[in-house]
């Protein structure tokens, strides 16, 4: 009987060898137990195996040995090869006790880098390298000048540098590269590290000899964002990443088709990958223009141990650093949310003492149901204040630097649907049961909001007119606001200050300091203005604000034509504002002022793309060692006025040095060439001093002209006319012109 030929069924069913072990993976750091002990275990390590995929006991071989003790070590199967890479991410390095840590590797790793020949048969001790002392990567807070001056990156044209900030001076460079980057440079929030973007990944450069000290290997990378403390970071492409057959040098097979990459910044190592959502589109969204890419995606905790992403319309993933793995294993559902943000800082709510993170969300009308905001406690998922909303078209979540208030800005729709107005829900988060106070004295539509860093005043932008693209842009109206004065710590009720009619500004920059902040109109073809306020003028009070906690005052205005950027330094005494090519062609450049509005340097700079401070770390100092130094500002204030003036004094006597020595060698040269010049005219056999000698040929001259003139025989002597030319020195003065 012939062979039935099933080679074509073979091919098409065959397991391959590779692809089969990849839904495997081996888990070392396991308790050494009995045969008795055995089940108990495999069901204690099911519990941690099936949070991340899907196992069964009899999918976990544990090998025993010849003396009834098991080798610490497991096999196991998951369904899939994504689980399995899952269960590598998730569960390696995770403690079983005090004195049992899992390790979890791929099966295929295991036959890659521990096949025979790849091992050596004896141990050799590891190679440690001599200690090699590593640069200080917080050097630039300590200025060399002893000013406490600050750095800036700029990006012009191919070039990137990096300098000090000398006030009206030239800037001091520091470190100048052609093509450091391919699109943009960014700082870290702390200011540790410059980040170059490039078509192979993100490069992270710092230390005085500015060295290379990260790769983040993510192609055709677009955007960048850390967590608040520099310890993780997210990537993301708009191509998705593919691994080529011959692999990546940071990233792996289960990394593929993704769009986010969540790196740990120490190590350089991908924590985990994520893929683009597709944002749904609703019924009344569909004829609207389409939702903007939504940046950052990821949103991280103020203290770096959650970072979130919002599934718009279904819940919320908050995921554990730096293991990535969601929260008590599940998203939190909410229904229809639309926006969410962490607190900037860890609250500290009256009568909680427990550890806990805020964030805030919110959610549209859905049917009957009223619009809704809430706040809510993580890790618990407790939600500790919500509150209803009726005819809302659009809110926005704008929380406090200190997690003090988050204010929630909620644009509301007239029953016709034909008329916005907007109104200010504030939530008091320190204060007991986190009261919501209404402001609704606003009847027109606003369009910029800032809080007051470290403070509890703010700033809002209105206008009249329909909010979107026009020909001319809208005017509007500034409007300022700070609590009532009250007893003891307690803030009073937000109340409104003043408001500055007919305006073109559209953008409020608070000082990082607080007090001071300048209202801008950038972006804007027809205005370009500056408006420099202090909202605690030392001066006279108007009567009406008695009773409030601020003191407005215009210090001065400025204009800046075609201005497309703002940006106030980390210390609060300065403000740069640029002009970027990346937006337009006229005039790029930059411009810089002190906090009080006054122009201290303009430069115009073709195609000038970028400017960016350097953050500073939070200070080191107590609050008590800060509070002394601000009691002690006016001692403080004398000495640096003693050496600000000593510079400029020292400047001054230097341009005089200067200019002096020129005169001196102008001089010199001078002599030198009378000299030569003596010396070529005796050589010639001409006159020492012509002009002596043209002086008395003309004397000369005119004695003869006399004589000619007389009439011969003449007997009489006639009267002659001598004119003679005396010179008298009346005053005498030197002066040195510097």
């Amino acid at each position: 009987m012939d062979e039935v030929d099933i080679s074509d069924l073979r091919e098409k069913y065959e397991v391959q060898l590779e692809q089969g072990y990849d839904t495997f993976v081996v888990i070392d750091g396991l308790p050494q137990v009995t045969e008795e002990q055995k089940p108990k275990l495999i069901k204690f390590l099911l519990r941690k195996l099936n949070t991340v995929g899907r196992t069964s006991e009899d999918a976990i071989h544990m090998p025993m040995g010849d003396d009834g003790l098991s080798l610490r070590f497991a096999f196991v199967e998951f369904s899939s090869a994504a689980e399995a890479a899952a269960a590598v991410r998730q569960l390696d390095d995770v403690p079983l006790d005090k004195r049992n840590t899992m390790r979890v590797n791929k099966f295929t790793d295991i036959d890659r880098y521990g096949r025979e020949g790849r091992i050596d048969e004896e141990y050799t001790p590891p190679q440690i390298e001599p200690f090699q002392e590593k640069e200080h990567l917080r050097w630039f807070m300590a200025d060399p000048s002893g000013r406490g001056r600050d750095q800036f990156v700029m990006f012009r044209g191919e070039t990137v540098g990096v300098f000090w900030n000398n006030e009206k001076d030239q800037p001091e460079n520091i470190v100048d590269r052609q093509q450091w980057t391919e699109t943009f440079m960014q700082w870290s929030p702390l200011g540790t590290y410059l980040t170059s973007v490039h078509a192979q990944g993100v490069l992270l450069w710092g230390g005085p000899s500015w060295a290379r000290l990260r790769r983040f290997a993510h192609p055709f990378v677009n955007l960048v964002a850390f967590s608040p403390n520099e310890k993780y970071m997210v990537t993301w492409s708009n191509r998705p990443i593919s691994i080529p057959d011959s692999g990546h040098s940071a990233l792996s097979i289960d990394d593929d088709g993704k769009n986010y990459v969540i790196w740990d910044i120490e190590t350089s190592k991908p924590l985990r990958s994520f893929a683009q959502q597709d944002t749904p589109a609703g019924e009344d969204q569909a004829a609207k223009k389409p939702a903007k890419f939504p940046w950052p995606a990821f949103k991280w905790s103020a203290d770096d141990k959650y970072v979130a992403r919002l599934n718009q319309g279904t819940s919320v993933s908050v995921y554990e650093l730096p293991r990535m793995n969601l929260l008590d294993k599940t998203a939190i559902k909410v229904e229809g949310v639309m926006d969410f943000e962490w607190a900037p800082a860890t609250p500290r709510r009256e009568g909680v003492k427990e550890y806990e993170q805020l964030l805030c969300f919110w959610t549209p009308e859905i049917g009957s149901n009223p619009a809704k905001v809430a706040l809510m406690s993580i890790p618990s998922k407790q939600v500790v204040r919500s509150l209803n909303l009726f005819n809302v078209s659009d809110a926005k979540l704008h929380w406090q630097s200190d997690a003090a208030y988050i204010c929630v800005k909620v644009d509301r729709h007239s029953k016709s649907k034909k008329s916005l107005a907007t109104t200010l829900e504030i939530f008091r988060v320190r204060e007991k049961g986190v009261p919501v106070e209404v402001v609704d004295t606003i009847k027109d539509t606003v369009i910029n909001f800032a809080w007051e860093p470290k403070g509890d005043r703010f700033v809002i932008i209105t206008t009249t007119e329909p909010v979107g693209a026009t020909a001319v842009p809208p005017k509007t109206a500034v409007a300022f606001f700070c609590p009532e004065k009250a007893k003891g710590n307690t803030v009073g009720n937000f109340k409104h200050l003043r408001t500055l009619e007919k305006k073109n500004s559209n953008a409020i920059y608070w000082s990082p300091k607080g007090r001071f902040v300048v209202i801008a109109t950038v972006a804007n073809t027809q205005s370009s203005d500056l408006d420099f306020f202090d909202v605690d003028f030392e001066g006279d009070k108007p009567e009406a604000e008695k009773d409030l906690t601020a003191n407005l005052q215009l210090m001065n205005t400025s204009e800046h034509y075609g201005v497309t950027d703002v940006e106030w330094d980390p210390s609060g005494r300065y403000v740069a504002t640029w002009a970027s090519a990346w937006k337009h062609a006229m005039e790029n450049g930059y411009h810089l002022y002190d906090f009080r509005g006054e122009l201290l340097r303009e430069e115009a700079l073709e195609k000038f793309k970028q400017f960016a401070w350097r953050p500073r770390p939070p200070t080191l100092l107590s609050k008590e060692e800060q509070k002394q130094i601000r009691k002690n500002l006016r001692e403080y204030s004398r000495v640096f006025d003693v050496e600000d003036q000593e510079r400029i004094s020292s400047a001054d006597v230097a341009v005089v040095e200067a200019r002096r020595r020129m005169l001196m060698e102008w001089v010199g040269w001078r002599e030198e060439v009378e000299s030569e010049e003596v010396e070529e005219r005796a050589a010639l056999g001409l006159p020492e001093n012509p002009a002596e000698e043209i002086l008395k040929a003309k004397t000369a001259a005119a004695a003869a002209a006399m004589a000619v003139s007389k009439p011969d025989g003449a007997g009489k002597q006639e009267d002659q006319v001598v004119e003679e030319l005396a010179e008298e020195v009346l005053e005498e003065a030197e002066e040195i012109v510097i």
